[in-house]
């Protein structure tokens, strides 16, 4: 089989919102959708090769006033990860964009992690290898240069 890429497909309660989380805060760029503009019912985000697709969880003349906290709570089970080398950088970013996390930390099996949520609850994990022998590994594996100085 030939297979590229994975790009799950996250059910979200309010589009515009969860669109302006990933665009804007995170740098993604919307490369599709089925309406123009973020008030559509499903789009295709994509950053660096990293892909995530959202989709509205209910029709618009069916979605309630306020998110189903029973509904929210499923999302405990989803956690998306994604390589990101500069973690110190991007804990800054996220801190100033009023996201709400801890600093990152290192794991005990060797990965620097980043952990915080998604607006819709889905939990959403930055790491890179800590050690350098696993960073050239994940450089030479994702075709990234390595850092200049290092």
């Amino acid at each position: 089989m030939d297979i590229h890429g994975v790009a799950p497909l996250l059910q979200v309660y309010d589009m515009p919102t969860a669109i302006q989380f990933y665009r804007d805060v995170l740098g993604f760029t919307v490369w599709s959708s089925s309406e123009p503009g973020d008030d559509c019912n499903w789009c295709g985000l994509r950053l660096h090769g990293a892909e995530v697709m959202l989709n509205t969880a209910y029709e618009a003349d069916q979605r309630p006033a306020a998110a189903d906290p029973a509904r929210v709570a499923t999302h405990e089970d989803t956690c998306l990860f994604f390589g990101c080398r500069d973690l110190d950088a991007a804990y800054q970013h996220l801190h100033a964009n009023g996201v709400i996390l801890q600093p990152p930390k290192v794991a005990p099996y060797g990965m620097k992690q980043l952990w915080f949520k998604d607006p819709d609850g889905y939990g959403l994990c930055f790491q890179w290898p800590a050690n350098q022998k696993t960073q050239d590994e994940w450089e030479k594996a994702y075709g990234i240069e390595a850092k200049a100085g290092v």
